[in-house]
Formats: C-alpha cells, structure tokens, sequence
C-alpha cells in the first residue's frame, strides 16, 4: 500500500489564496529554505506571497513599440521553470485516476530540457523513480539540473530539432509495462493546466496596465502547452490574437520547413497533438541567432540598454530573468505589436519559460563563436535585433486553407504513433478542446478527496 503523494489542485495553483494558509505559510517557507521538501508542490503558481503574478513589463526603450509587452515570468516557479507545472498536473492526474502508482512504476519525461527538469523534480517530489529521454546536444545545465534532482538520463541523438527520436525512444520504453509516460506532447494535463493556470493568470496579469485587456498572446510551441493559455484568454477578450512562434530555420508550421536551430525549448518539427490549431490566428518565425544575441545583449550589456534610455535599475533586474526561448517569445511580442499596429493602450503578453541560469554554456559557445563580445558589438546586435525588429515571416493562419494544412500536419506526425484519425478528426471541433478543459472540476474534486488516502 502507498500513498498518493499530495498536492494543489488546478485552483489552488492558479488562485494559491485558497490553500490552507498554514499549508500556502510552510510552502513560501520551504520555498526559500528547501527545494526538496514535498510542500514545494503548492508553490506551483505563477503568484508570489502577495498573491500578485511575477511578471516584468519591458521598457519601451527596449522593445520599441507603444505597446505594453508583458511577461510572466517561470523562473519563479519551483525547479526554475513554469514547466514543472504541466510535469506535476500530468502525474497527479495519472495518480487520482490509478494508472500510477507510487512504488510500482517508473515515470518516463520526453523532453528537451525544461518538462524533464520538472519531471525529474516532481518525481524527487512524489517519491517515483524517473527517466528522461533527451537528445544529446542541449546545453549541459539541463543535464546536470535533472541528474541533481535524481532522474536517470536516455539521450538520443542530436538536439532540439530531433525530439521525434525522443519520441521513438519513449514508445519504445513504455512497452515495459513499469513504465508510465508523462508525454508532454500528447497528454491533455499539459493543455489543462496552461489553459486553466497560465491563461487565467495572463488575464490578471494585465489589471492596471493599458486598457486592462490583451490584445496578442505570443508563445512559441515545443509542447504547445503554453499556447492553451491563448483559448482561455480569448474567452475573456475574443479580439485577441494568439500567435505561435517558430524558428526561421526551423519552420514546420509555416511550410513543412524541418532544420537545425538554436532556440532550445521549441520548435521540434511538429504540430504537437495537444495544439489547438483552431484557436492560432498567426505562425510567427524568429531568427535563432537573434535569440542568442538577444539574451547577451540584456545579460551582458546593461551599459547598452542604459544607453538607449533603459533605466539602470531596470536594466540590472532583468540581468537574469530570461533565457533564450524567453527572447524568442519577446521578439515576436515586439514583431506583432509592429504588425497589427498595436498603441500605447494596448498589451502583448508573453512567456519567460525559464531564465539565465540554464544558458551560461549558451553565452560561451556565443562567445567562441563570435571571437569577441565587445561593447561595440552589444550596440551593434541591440540596434539589429531589438531596434530594427521586423514585420517578415508573419504568416496569417486564420482562413479554412491554412487550418487544414495544419490539421494535414498533425496527422502526418501523429497517425504513426497510433492515434486514430477519428481521434485526430475530433480535435477539428472546439467542442473537443471545451470538454477537455472542464474536466479540471472533476479532477479537483479528485484531488482533494484522494489526498494521503492509501492505493495498491
């Protein structure tokens, strides 16, 4: 017999005011004090101890625009990255609804670096052993991030372009029947939770900045769990645009385009199952060296910023906050406020997944590269990536023909893993995307009854 270890329930992480104050008191404690203690589970919010969202609203010196970028920021989340989220709501599920259970079976964490980081937290969490499957070429922070918290490494080869061979390595493993998938790419706990979480949590994070509404939400996909947060936001304001952000290099969405890039995180050479293409009005590229300059440029270059009218206190703070898939997703904020012509009123919210500390091996392979990161050279790539940010590589998806295209894609890259396409032509149905989502009441409910009871 074994427990079902406890944990937040949907609304707990979205609204951590309605814990048990002495349980939300000991969790902000351990927060501090002691990752490892399991009460860090109820810190699995995008809230601090004020109840308010951790965001950052850039400076419009830096970004160029009239509009207001917001970003929520996941470094503040337990394990450093809002992706121990999704990890922890796909395992709880799988607990409530006894396919997993503590002492029997070992979890496996498809990932390219921030799912398996939060799989092998939350696993250390809940007493469960764990494998994550990765390829081989991600930046070395994320591998020793997950041997720390005690999950067992399967690399696969190449790098953030490959995650299909992570794919293939994580059917292969499942045929063992100890083994229990948290598939981020595929599981609906991940589109529950940034629907019902991060999109809920979008919407207050606005409150008091502009016209207090969100106009575009931009994030780019790698499990696509981010962009559910845009299908809740729309129910709030139906104008908003909800757009997903893609490598240049690396361009499956726009045209089936498949290619090495450098923005860890995203961009995997597929419609992951849970994107829910009816919802994505625009496919936005990014350039994947603009990234990387990006994040130097705010890491390194705070003379630069202070420059061009950053002021050094703000400058400073934002020093650490972001990594390079966070960069990613502030460029396309600014490119599609320059694209719909978005004013001073108006606000792009956006994600920081993580921050700097997984990308120190990112900035010194830049700096090899490069040979030298010189002041001269910070003003050079802040004027080339942030001043002179472009409208190119903007695709509208809202017609009939391009949603088909992406729904063709999808089924290209999921009938081989045994969906049907009967499942695969009812995701085609907003009805589809609106039942998944009101399934959190029933789990909550589960949550809460199930909590510390003994399972065989």
């Amino acid at each position: 017999m074994s427990k079902i270890p406890f944990g937040p329930t949907y609304d707990e992480m979205l609204n951590p005011s309605h814990q048990d104050p002495k349980t939300r008191a000991a969790a902000l404690k351990a927060l501090k004090e002691n990752e490892l203690d399991p009460i860090n589970l109820f810190n699995i919010t995008w809230k601090n101890e004020k109840d308010q969202v951790n965001k950052i609203v850039l400076p419009k010196a830096l970004t160029g625009v009239d509009a207001n970028i917001v970003v929520m920021l996941g470094k503040y989340f337990p394990s450093g990255s809002h992706k121990v989220g999704p990890a922890y709501a796909t395992l709880m599920e799988g607990c409530v609804d006894g396919e997993i259970i503590p002492g029997k079976h070992t979890i496996l964490g498809p990932s390219t670096g921030n799912f398996g980081i939060g799989v092998s937290y939350i696993t250390n969490l809940m007493k469960y052993d764990a494998i994550v499957i990765m390829p081989d070429n991600m930046s070395k922070e994320r591998y020793q991030r997950i041997s720390r918290y005690g999950a067992k490494l399967d690399l696969t080869p190449g790098s953030e372009s490959d995650v299909i061979l992570t794919l293939e390595r994580t059917y292969e493993l499942k045929k063992d029947p100890k083994n229990r998938t948290l598939a981020q790419f595929e599981l609906l706990p991940n589109y529950r939770f940034h629907r019902h979480v991060t999109g809920n949590s979008a919407i207050e994070a606005v409150k008091g900045i502009g016209n207090g509404r969100i106009a575009c939400f931009c994030s780019a996909p790698g499990s696509a769990g981010t962009l559910a947060a845009g299908d809740q936001i729309k129910v709030a304001f139906p104008e908003c645009k909800i757009v997903a952000l893609e490598p240049h290099e690396c361009s499956t969405l726009t045209n089936g385009g498949l290619g090495q890039h450098r923005i860890e995180g995203i961009g995997d050479k597929m419609i992951t199952l849970i994107h829910n293409a009816l919802t994505t009005d625009f496919i936005t590229q990014i350039i994947d060296e603009d990234c990387v300059r990006g994040l130097a440029v705010i890491h390194e270059g705070t003379e630069t910023l202070v420059k061009h009218g950053v002021d050094k206190k703000v400058a400073e703070s934002m020093v650490d906050l972001f990594g390079v898939s966070g960069i990613c997703n502030i460029l396309g904020a600014i490119k599609m406020a320059k694209y719909l012509k978005l004013g001073p009123e108006d606000n792009v919210v956006t994600i920081a997944t993580d921050s700097f500390d997984r990308y120190p091996s990112v900035m010194e392979d830049l700096h090899r590269r490069e040979l030298e990161v010189t002041p001269n050279v910070l003003e050079r790539w802040f004027e080339d990536v942030f001043e002179n940010a472009d409208t190119r590589f903007v695709l509208d998806t809202r017609g009939k023909e391009a949603k088909e295209k992406l729904f063709k894609q999808k089924e290209r890259d999921w009938l081989k893993f045994g969906y049907s396409q009967e499942y695969l032509d009812s995701m085609r149905k907003p009805e589809f995307w609106e039942n998944e989502y009101n399934k959190i009441h029933e789990y909550d409910k589960k949550i809460v009854e199930m909590r510390g009871k003994e399972i065989k």
